[in-house]
């Protein structure tokens, strides 16, 4: 019953707005008998900037295919650059695709703007294709390498480099050559020094405008040794590591669908990527306060149904999958899945109803949801027939096709977001 009913959730209130525009697009296509438009998430750009002079850098792009059924997938070239060096990796395998160049025309019959007018006719397009069909509720994640010479985005100017680029792209990161440092950058991001020395300037963009990044950097001895080398004397903070990860780079992505206030519960999805070489399981800890039933999950890559558990108290001990700090209230949901390749990634949709009395209640006839939030993306819809009065976190709001209201918060910031949100019956 829960699995249906989610499966419904789902089709209608998936996290990407691409996925309703997937169900719009097949609904069009069924009435002009054209292909369906191409749909996709979970971008992430990766700039890595080439030897200073050369106007040169390297892209590497995750983009997942969200349209059901689909085979291929088109990247378009921007305009203004030069692209080479390209190849075109399946994330699910870590294996080469096949992959060519086409134009404005091949890409629209592939559905590339199908309901959006016209197609730019001189646009240019790496006409990615998928290792497998897109599933129903599923997804076909890429990997695009390639260069790029575009030397009005990247150039030398007065000691300096430069990269003054506009990017569409809600997640990046730019790398900047070895030996260099940061002079500036107008747009909020993390600094991050990488493995190699290199040093790494990442944002989330959560704003609907594209980012007009400028950024600014000089050589420097400092850094042109590169990274510092470990002390085994040194005592750092213990969530050092966890607060210099790259927050642009996750996309652990979580829905609640909250029912009546009353009956403390909420169904929930969320999609988790192990990338992990060897892993074949994922443990998900339940909450204190909370109780938890009706799980699921599947592999979002082919669709495949998972098995589950549920373990609780000493038996989560004896199972032995890493979870410290068992008590006897302890309780856990483990999915079991194919160990993941080298070089390849797992990509997971979780499906569970939980209750919490204590976090999600009405009181004086007002809902009241209270919880926090550690996922970079997280959205809430809030019950049939309930207005919003409060939200204590900026969320963007919108109302869904059945009158619900949904809330979508994006948190940059590598830590917790403690979001508040109350309403009123209609």
């Amino acid at each position: 019953m829960f699995g249906a009913r989610v499966k419904a959730l789902f089709l209608v209130l998936c996290l990407a707005p691409s996925c309703v525009e997937v169900l719009q697009a097949q609904r069009g296509a069924g009435a002009t008998s054209g292909p369906p438009r191409q749909t996709q998430s979970d971008d992430y750009t990766r700039y890595e900037l080439l030897a200073p002079g050369t106007g040169k850098f390297r892209i590497l792009y995750e983009v997942t295919a969200t349209t059901p059924g689909a085979t291929q997938f088109f990247n378009a070239i921007r305009q203004g650059s030069v692209a080479s060096d390209e190849s075109v990796w399946d994330r699910m395998t870590g294996k080469a695709l096949k992959f060519d160049e086409v134009g404005a025309e091949v890409a629209r019959a592939g559905g590339v703007g199908t309901g959006r007018g016209a197609v730019d006719t001189l646009q240019k397009y790496i006409r990615v294709y998928l290792a497998r069909t897109v599933p129903e509720e599923g997804e076909g994640r890429v990997l695009i390498d390639k260069t790029y010479y575009d030397p009005k985005s990247y150039f030398e100017e007065n000691g300096q480099i430069v990269f003054n680029r506009s990017l569409g792209i809600v997640r990046n990161a730019v790398v900047l050559p070895l030996g260099y440092e940061m002079v500036s950058s107008n747009y909020p991001a993390q600094v991050l020094q990488e493995a190699d020395g290199r040093i790494a300037i990442a944002f989330w963009n959560n704003t609907p405008a594209a980012a007009p990044v400028l950024l600014r950097a000089r050589k420097s001895a400092a850094v042109a040794g590169g990274a510092p080398a470990a002390n085994a004397n040194a005592k750092e903070p213990a969530d050092r590591a966890g607060r210099l990860d790259e927050r642009a780079h996750q996309n652990r992505e979580i829905v609640y669908f909250l029912q009546q206030p009353e009956t403390h519960a909420f169904d929930l999805y969320h999609d988790y990527t192990e990338l992990r070489e060897g892993v074949s399981y994922y443990v998900n800890e339940v909450r204190a306060g909370s109780t938890v039933s009706n799980p699921r999950a599947r592999v979002l890559d082919t669709g495949e149904e998972l098995k589950h558990e549920v373990i609780k108290g000493e038996a989560i001990t004896k199972a032995n999958v890493g979870v410290r700090n068992v008590t006897a209230a302890s309780e856990i949901v483990v999915f079991r899945f194919a160990p993941v390749p080298k070089g390849g990634s797992t990509r997971l949709r979780m499906y569970e109803t939980y209750t919490d009395t204590a976090r999600y209640k009405v009181l004086n006839g007002e809902l009241i949801w209270n919880r926090a939030f550690g996922r970079p993306t997280n959205a809430v819809v809030l019950p049939a027939g309930w207005a919003l009065t409060n939200s204590s976190i900026p969320a963007a709001v919108t109302e869904l096709p059945d009158g619900r209201t949904r809330l979508d918060f994006i948190n940059p910031r590598p830590d917790e977001v403690n979001v508040l949100i109350t309403a009123r019956k209609k």
